[in-house]
């Protein structure tokens, strides 16, 4: 058997950009629980069967939504507002009241009302209800408080805030399909025109419904008989309506270029593909459902290596550990800094490789290294589009975890 298979006639920059191509040209989008999100993950799947692997896509339940149209109105004047991701629907015409802190949001009275949120309350998008990989107790309070204060809807305006939902502006503060008090959003200068109505009767009309549906995780494998493995995983979801390239249609191009390269490896590892479906999902559905069906070998796993946010135009690729035993870690810096193109970087804690961190498997991690940049401008916009991807940097990466996995010994 040859030491690995090569890619086919199509130059594998020219595959890596068909890749991207299919998977942020589904529609309507990949959204864990769309129909688009059901054909990324059929098309993955199908690709890397071609290669030899062992595939499972067991479907798991998630919920999807659908969105209307939004109204909110104080007389003549109408205001423009977002419905919150997962949002049920409402249609009420009462008072509104306004809440800027959590020590305001305690004290106030908004039973039957229309609760507008804003500043400091608003600083962070909560984190859903059900959240099990982080989810800080000043949110858990805020979100109770909300539960028992019980207003009929609400209204969250919110500032840019890059670090945590990329460069969407505004963004939701709540989009939690456990969370059952209807919610809009809206910039911060809407929301302090609104904050001069405090007192007022307004209209607020939501057509939202949320929708029982399945998505599925693609789980490619080879060499199963052997008790130690690498676990090579990318999420395929992408974030409501935006293309994905970067984020991360580009790290499941790495998977598939890779899964060709690795396909007839005999070395000493089990692989272990993973596209995993729903890092953009509110309760990381796919995530979860791997850990239910594949926690209990987890103890197996001697590597995790999680791609995310590569290929940027005029970027190079940054690595970042994990819990990594020292002489590992310096024995797969070694390796990597063999190669051009990659660069050590910055830990960053809110990928896929924490879900195996969290488990006590060794870890790596690979993004862009204007990943930061990234997430000011385009992470989460219909700007990451394919565009914006050098496929040439997927091929290189896709190569140099190739040779990594090759070498490698533990």
């Amino acid at each position: 058997m040859k030491e690995h298979r090569a890619l086919g006639r199509e130059d594998p920059a020219a595959r890596a950009h068909r890749y991207l191509e299919t998977l942020c040209g589904v529609k309507p989008n990949r959204r864990t629980g769309s129909a688009g999100n059901r054909a990324a993950t059929d098309f993955f799947a199908d690709a890397i069967r071609a290669f030899g692997y062992e595939i499972d896509a067991t479907p798991f339940p998630c919920l999807d939504y659908v969105r209307g149209e939004s109204l909110l109105v104080h007389g003549p004047q109408a205001f423009h507002v977002e419905i919150s991701p997962y949002s049920t629907g409402c249609d009420v015409l009462t008072e509104m009241v306004v809440a800027s802190t959590v020590d305001e949001l305690e004290a106030i009275d908004c039973e039957g009302k229309i609760l507008l949120m804003k500043g400091a309350l608003c600083a962070e998008q909560l984190m859903p209800k059900g959240f099990v990989f982080y989810n800080p107790e000043h949110h858990q309070r805020i979100v109770a408080l909300l539960e028992a204060k019980k207003p009929a809807g609400i209204v969250t305006s919110t500032r840019k805030n890059p670090e945590q939902v990329g460069a969407l502006y505004p963004f939701p503060l709540i989009a939690d399909g456990d969370f059952q008090i209807p919610s809009v959003y809206c910039g911060d200068e809407v929301g302090e025109v609104l904050a001069g109505l405090q007192g007022e009767v307004l209209h607020l009309k939501i057509a939202a419904q949320r929708l029982s549906s399945s998505a599925a995780n693609v789980i490619a494998r080879s060499g199963r008989e052997t008790s130690k493995k690498m676990v090579l995983t990318a999420h395929i979801d992408a974030y409501e309506e935006s293309p994905g390239a970067s984020d991360n249609a580009s790290g499941t191009a790495v998977l598939l270029l890779l899964a060709e390269m690795l396909a007839g490896y005999a070395g000493p590892f089990g692989i272990e593909f993973a596209a995993l479906n729903g890092e953009d999902h509110y309760s990381a559905a796919g995530q979860m459902d791997y850990l239910k069906r594949y926690g209990s070998e987890l103890d197996c796993a001697k590597l995790a290596i999680n791609i995310d946010d590569v290929g940027c135009k005029g970027s190079r690729t940054a690595y970042s550990f994990y819990d990594c035993p020292p002489e590992l870690q310096h024995s797969l810096e070694g390796k990597l800094l063999s190669v051009g193109g990659l660069v050590r970087g910055e830990p960053w804690f809110n990928g896929d490789h924490m879900v195996f961190v969290q488990n006590g498997v060794p870890s790596l991690a690979f993004t862009s290294e204007n990943s930061s940049e990234l997430m000011k401008t385009v992470t989460h916009t219909s700007l990451d589009a394919p565009e914006l991807i050098d496929p040439r940097r997927l091929v290189e990466l896709a190569w140099a975890l190739n040779s990594l996995i090759r070498s490698l010994q533990i």
